[in-house]
């Protein structure tokens, strides 16, 4: 069996959970998932939005988001690998991946309503460098998965949550020996044999600028054009906007259209979903050999003039 051959045909069984995160979530096996694994999944997913999500009022980030004083704020113990990463990525990007950026967020529209209206004088308060909580000063671990704040802060952990949630999901998968996990641009595969990736066009959903083959790892892609909001200036003038902000000044990247990251793996225990999904973010404001001091990961790359760029080991080929 080899790539040509379809991950249908490979693996037939489809174990769908269409709101998960807000994109979905599909894993495909060869034989059937369990009534009581899946029902392990659906609490598992649950409970992590319940937890994480800003999108959901009865989360402890939004209770967070709430807290007009602060306070201490206990995480379940499955978090502490994931702060840990952001401390990590927080640290290489000079703060530029940080998860207190959730405010930029809001203030330029992507809020928990989803208006996509920016705020009246968002921006003269966007970004650390005016005065936005910081990740480690305003927002602080006092212990692995405790965190203690003086204010309300509004965090996102949506640069490597995504990924971390299926890395997660893939450790309730021990027993299969091939599955496959994929969250809408973030991939993670244990398979015998390579599956073919196709590398979408930022511009245009309906094309390919490339092709990638990955088998045990995981494989990350992001771009702003599935996620933009256009914002009237005046009568004559349109600000794009997107959700992959600099946290530093709290404005969208510009410099970048896509990026896409590899991180091999033999062992979901070392997270590589949630790697590649924070690195495939933190491509867009941060540079590949600085981040390289501190992962391990093959990426390509399609800046804002369309050129592309390709480590010398990543899986695939632009056209």
């Amino acid at each position: 069996m080899d790539s040509s051959v379809s991950l249908a045909q490979r693996m037939p069984c489809t174990t769908a959970f269409p709101k998960a995160l807000g994109t979905g979530l599909l894993i495909s096996t060869a034989r059937p998932v369990s009534a009581e694994l899946r029902a392990e999944m659906e609490r598992l997913i649950d409970g992590y939005e319940h937890v994480l999500s800003r999108f959901r009022a009865d989360s402890l980030v939004t209770r967070i988001g709430d807290a007009e004083h602060g306070g201490h704020f206990d995480f379940p113990d499955w978090t502490g690998p994931l702060f840990d990463l952001y401390d990590t990525l927080h640290d290489v990007t000079r703060g530029a991946i940080d998860p207190c950026v959730g405010e930029d967020l809001i203030r330029l529209g992507y809020d928990p309503t989803l208006s996509f209206t920016v705020e009246a004088g968002a921006g003269e308060r966007l970004g650390a460098l005016r005065g936005r909580p910081v990740w480690g000063h305003d927002v602080v671990r006092s212990d692995v998965t405790t965190l203690v704040t003086h204010g309300p802060v509004h965090l996102d952990f949506g640069a490597c949550g995504k990924g971390y949630l299926v890395d997660l999901l893939g450790g309730l998968l021990g027993s299969f020996p091939e599955f496959v996990i994929d969250a809408g641009g973030d991939l993670l595969a244990h398979t015998s044999n390579p599956i073919r990736v196709a590398l979408e066009d930022p511009d245009d959903s309906s094309r390919a600028v490339g092709v990638a083959e990955i088998r045990d790892g995981a494989f990350c892609a992001s771009a702003p054009s599935r996620r933009h909001w256009e914002v009237a200036v005046d009568e004559r003038t349109h600000l794009a906007i997107h959700h992959l902000l600099n946290a530093v000044d709290g404005l969208p990247a510009q410099q970048m259209e896509a990026t896409w990251i590899a991180v091999r793996s033999t062992s979901v225990a070392d997270y590589p979903t949630a790697v590649a999904d924070g690195l495939a973010t933190a491509l867009f404001v941060a540079d590949p050999n600085e981040l390289r001091s501190v992962f391990v990961f093959d990426c390509a790359t399609l800046d804002a003039d369309r050129h592309a760029t390709i480590s010398a080991g990543f899986p695939g080929r632009f056209f």
